[in-house]
């Protein structure tokens, strides 16, 4: 046997019902599970089992976002030394002087834009991971229950809908609002109405809008001075000039937008690689492609229509489709957000027009409301309030064909 094993059997018997430090016994169980099957199964004839557990959902959820999260390091350090060949001035940051420090150059190679960006983004990862880790601890030891899976998801998808210059203490004050308010004062995970991740996001982008806002959040360097060189997003010059400052559809700047080296939020700008991500929880089952569809088909109609109609003032209703789906978090909210299971609707016909409405609801939010051209994450909170709706009244219809079919049947 191990010694980690035997570490942890020792810790078991002290820590069990009864004991002076029982409460403690949901941080030892989340760190026994977390390296070792539970020791407790079911048996008997009665049960159905299922290979697909909590722990294994969660694994395979974060096995989607790894390539996400590492080109998110990648391409947060090539836009600021893109920036900086371009003239501007590094912003004075400990990781400069890390950079300098060690003999490094702000060149836009890939070993020297990984380190650049992983000094921005993996301090946002611990951070979060940290304070809403520890928010899941507390609640787990005052409820007397096991810590579960549900915010390592969360702890993943946060950090990659921020910018790189977000200040630590407000990433953590995000994470902890998320955390409590998005799910643990519904009764923790499985319970929770609305996704914890995007109300974190809502949360900072509310509070403190010069933070997550604007042109300077997206790229960590200065750029007073340089002539010809903006760093908002390529949604907000889209929303703000129309699909011509973007060039036409087919162009090589969509195919950066498609393959994400573009600035904005860490890990939402790749569709490429969100594309990925939603083959594997597709062919897994752990998301649902009806989901994804409806946002695709709701997407398509609505920023169709408002192709149609046209505008004279906004130029925003000239944006076709196939620049919305590569531009702002849209990929990666339809792939990973849209689809988690507590929060969306859970039934198959529920889930198409959850979808939809998502679809639709995030080209008004971008087009008709040009303060405020990134619509998924509203879309999705919006459509998260409504999916036990949807699904009730699909509930219903269900129990009434059968209660027909019953009858006739008797």
């Amino acid at each position: 046997m191990s010694i980690l094993r035997r570490s942890l059997d020792y810790l078991d018997e002290r820590l069990q019902s009864g004991g002076r430090l029982d409460r403690l016994y949901p941080l030892y169980e989340a760190v026994d599970t977390l390296f070792y099957t539970p020791g407790t199964v079911t048996t008997g004839t009665t049960h159905v089992r299922d290979a697909l557990d909590l722990k294994r959902m969660m694994g395979v959820v974060v096995a989607a976002l790894m390539p996400i999260v590492f080109f998110a390091i990648y391409n947060t350090g090539l836009q600021a030394n893109r920036a900086i060949a371009a003239g501007a001035q590094p912003l004075e940051s400990w990781q400069t002087r890390v950079i300098e420090a060690l003999g490094c150059s702000f060149t836009t190679d890939f070993w020297a834009s990984f380190l650049h960006g992983s000094l921005y983004f993996i301090p946002v990862f611990v951070v979060c991971f940290a304070a809403g880790g520890t928010v899941e601890v507390i609640f787990a030891c005052v409820r007397d229950h096991e810590i579960n899976e549900g915010f390592f998801v969360t702890g993943f998808l946060l950090p990659l809908t921020l910018p790189p210059t977000i200040p630590l203490w407000q990433v953590a004050s995000g994470a902890i609002f998320g955390v409590l308010i998005g799910k643990e004062i519904f009764g923790g995970t499985g319970m929770n109405v609305l996704n914890p991740a995007l109300t974190a996001r809502a949360f900072l982008f509310f509070a403190y809008p010069a933070e997550i806002s604007g042109d300077r959040p997206w790229i960590a360097a200065d750029f007073i001075g340089v002539d010809g060189f903006s760093g908002a997003t390529w949604l907000a010059r889209a929303t703000a000039d129309g699909s011509q400052s973007l060039g036409s559809v087919g162009s090589a700047q969509w195919m950066d937008a498609f393959v994400g080296l573009i600035p904005g939020s860490m890990g939402e700008t790749s569709t490429l690689l969100c594309l990925l991500g939603a083959v594997l929880l597709i062919f897994t089952k752990i998301g649902s492609w009806r989901t994804m569809l409806g946002v695709v088909v709701g997407t398509a109609c609505m920023a169709t229509l408002l192709n149609i109609v046209g505008s004279e003032t906004n130029p925003a209703f000239a944006i076709p489709f196939a620049w919305h789906v590569v531009l702002g978090s849209w990929a990666f909210g339809t792939v990973f957000m849209a689809t988690d299971p507590v929060s969306s609707a859970f039934t198959d016909k529920g889930r198409l027009i959850y979808g939809f409405g998502i679809g639709v609801m995030v080209i008004l939010v971008r087009v008709v409301n040009p303060a405020y051209p990134e619509g998924m994450m509203l879309a999705i909170l919006f459509m998260n309030m409504f999916a036990p709706f949807i699904d009730h009244f699909f509930v219903q219809a269900n129990i009434k064909r059968r209660m027909v079919r019953n009858a006739a049947v008797q």
